[in-house]
């Protein structure tokens, strides 16, 4: 399955808790404010009552399944929103979206945020943790709702197939066409069993999801809300403030990901600039540049040479008994490097030491990633191909993909440049899934009037530095944000992100963003 550029938080996680354990060189693996509402003068809580909005309907009921434990569903108000699969045709099959309603900590403004998870794929409900770790209801209700196709919706289009292929991939060169048959395979397998089960693949997309977000405040009697949309929820942010601003109070964005760019060809330049942010961090600390010196071709160099020749080495992995074997070819180095920049201090040593011929350290955390459980039947891969595939691939072709990685990387060989990072054989996957392709309108730039605040990362290699500017240029309100030194999702890594989150959506047209000028870049690890 393609891992979309928006970057899937639990991959960086898995990621993170195998860095921070690098010793060891293995991947281990109450009462709800009322906020401005229609109807302000009734007395329930918000999420407690009974409401339609045209075809949708909001049912109170348990909280949702969650992925990993999350306490804070112990006091929120939880339910679903029934809307159909397909509004085209509004009155056939029904889903059902998990709605959880999480309080605000102290006082409470009258004005809630909704969150958007990334992906596309991921479920926003089990994202509550990230989101309450940025103190992001200190003083708003946060409204969390799976998108539809996700963990806690009602079908899961997940496929652990995939994710099980995934794994044993491990093994295979990745770039080569018999894995790229093996993977679309696997794809096609899953779209047959979805569509036995009467899911409709061509319903998952982002202008469906859009709706279903104006469905729910509206469903909520919530008068004005903010929006907060992180990696490919800022692409459905930007479209939903687009095709329904009504009840819009603010919008944040973070690691931006325009729906006029999303393609497999931007997925090459983030990685440029998001890499280039890390060799040149290196090579202006002098410890680090005096240790790993032309880092940034050293890497180069490594995906030449693992391309030609693969290597192939046995690593352990905890809750496995038998060893696993990894194979390390040159598109294998460029997707782990995407996603370990998020632990960046570590990146110069893994590269030095798979230069001098040891590829455990970088071997053992692609193994424990893959095969780490949380690894499976986690991803709508139903929602992560009928967006994909019906917004992204129709408006560009393989060709395109070559040639915006041979700008990028015009060293790396063509077998490289064909699969994008993160997205191997997305176009042949995307023929499997067959969709119809979204009107074109889809992929046009949002102008809007709403105070938006657009934060990007200095280190992000899965959606561009640059994307977050481009963003902002057509939004007459926007404060645009780069945090240096921090990869993709700054919200999640940075404190000083999450205090002018904060401090934006009290004041959206003058977030507090002077904590960006005592950032410092992380301290290399330099090896003995």
């Amino acid at each position: 399955m393609p891992v979309c550029p928006s970057h899937r938080r639990r991959a960086v996680r898995r990621l993170r808790t195998a860095l921070a354990g690098a010793t060891a060189g293995v991947l281990l693996a109450g009462l709800a404010a009322l906020p401005a509402r229609a109807d302000a003068g009734t007395e329930e809580p918000l999420g407690t009552a009974a409401r339609t909005a045209g075809h949708a309907r909001f049912e109170p009921g348990p909280c949702p399944r969650t992925a990993d434990p999350t306490p804070a569903l112990e006091t929120a108000h939880c339910g679903t929103l029934t809307v159909p699969e397909n509004r085209s045709r509004p009155r056939g099959r029904k889903i059902t979206l998990a709605v959880a309603i999480v309080p605000a900590v102290q006082k409470r403004a009258p004005d809630p945020i909704v969150w958007l998870a990334g992906g596309p794929g991921d479920d926003a409900n089990s994202e509550i943790q990230l989101a309450l770790n940025g103190d992001l209801n200190r003083d708003r209700d946060v409204v969390f709702m799976s998108q539809r196709g996700t963990y806690s919706a009602d079908p899961a289009l997940t496929c652990p197939n995939i994710d099980q292929f995934n794994a044993d991939a491990l093994g295979l060169v990745y770039g080569a066409p018999s894995t790229g048959r093996l993977h679309v395979a696997a794809t096609r397998a899953c779209r047959d069993r979805l569509v036995g089960l009467g899911a409709d693949p061509g319903a998952y997309n982002s202008t469906e999801s859009a709706a279903d977000y104006a469905d729910l405040r509206v469903a909520l009697g919530i008068r004005r809300w903010n929006v907060f949309g992180i990696s490919y929820g800022t692409d459905l942010a930007l479209l939903y403030m687009r095709l329904h601003p009504e009840g819009i109070r603010s919008v944040g964005i973070d690691g931006v990901l325009p729906p006029s760019l999303a393609s497999g060809a931007v997925t090459w330049k983030a990685a440029r600039e998001g890499l280039d942010g890390i060799f040149d961090a290196c090579a202006q600390q002098p410890a680090c540049n005096d240790r790993y010196p032309h880092l940034k071709a050293t890497f180069e160099r490594l995906v030449r040479q693992l391309e030609a020749r693969p290597v192939t080495t046995t690593v352990t992995v905890p809750g496995h008994p038998e060893p696993v074997e990894v194979v390390l070819d040159g598109g294998t180095l460029v997707n782990w490097l995407t996603f370990a920049s998020h632990l960046a201090a570590g990146v110069p040593r893994s590269l030095d030491e798979l230069a001098h011929g040891n590829p455990q350290r970088i071997a053992e955390q692609l193994a424990g990633g893959k095969l780490s459980p949380q690894a499976i039947g986690r991803l709508s891969h139903g929602l992560a191909y009928g967006v994909f595939c019906s917004e992204w691939t129709p408006f560009e072709s393989e060709a395109d993909v070559l040639r915006a990685g041979r700008r990028a990387f015009p060293s790396f060989p063509e077998s490289v440049l064909a699969n994008a990072p993160g997205l191997a054989w997305l176009h042949a996957d995307c023929r499997a899934w067959d969709v119809p392709a979204a009107p074109r309108s889809v992929r046009a730039v949002t102008r809007s009037g709403i105070p938006t605040l657009v934060l990007s990362g200095g280190f992000d290699s899965q959606t561009a530095p640059s994307s977050g500017p481009y963003a902002a240029r057509t939004l007459s309100r926007a404060t645009e944000v780069t945090v240096p030194y921090v990869a993709h999702v700054v919200f999640a890594d940075s404190p000083c992100a999450q205090s002018i989150t904060t401090s934006f959506f009290d004041t959206p047209t003058a977030p507090d963003t002077g904590c960006l000028a005592g950032l410092q870049p992380p301290a290399f690890e330099i090896a003995p």
